[in-house]
């Protein structure tokens, strides 16, 4: 998941818009919670499609949308547990099965300091 919509949120659908790979439900389609999810196996950082996460670039609240940990095989075990938990909700595939960072990482900003992750920074700033 590289990013993550948090309580913040006021549901206005501008990510949802302008989200390239279609990785953020609305919130009567997540999984864990009443405000947007964004899928933690789709999200691409907008890596190869804008300068910066185009969700957060376009949100009007401020820290609705907040950096996570990169979805690559290193954190495998933070989306597993995280899955396990209620936190993230794991796309299901049929034959290779939980599609887990081991299975499918995904692209990150590669540039941003580990501990703005670990902190949830606002992606804005």
């Amino acid at each position: 998941m590289a990013v993550m919509i948090t309580g913040e949120c006021i549901s206005c659908g501008t990510c949802i818009d302008v989200c390239p790979v279609m990785a953020i439900v609305d919130d009567s389609d997540n999984p864990v919670g009443d405000v947007y999810y964004v899928k933690p196996e789709k999200c691409i950082e907008c890596v190869n499609h804008a300068p910066k996460p185009q969700c957060a670039d376009n949100c009007p609240t401020e820290g609705a949308i907040v950096w996570d940990m990169p979805y690559t095989e290193a954190f495998n075990d933070y989306y597993v547990l995280g899955h396990e938990e209620g936190r993230y909700q794991i796309r299901e595939h049929k034959s290779k099965g939980l599609m887990s960072p081991a299975v499918k990482a995904m692209p990150y900003v590669e540039s941003l300091e580990m501990r703005a992750r670990e902190a949830h920074a606002n992606v804005s700033e």
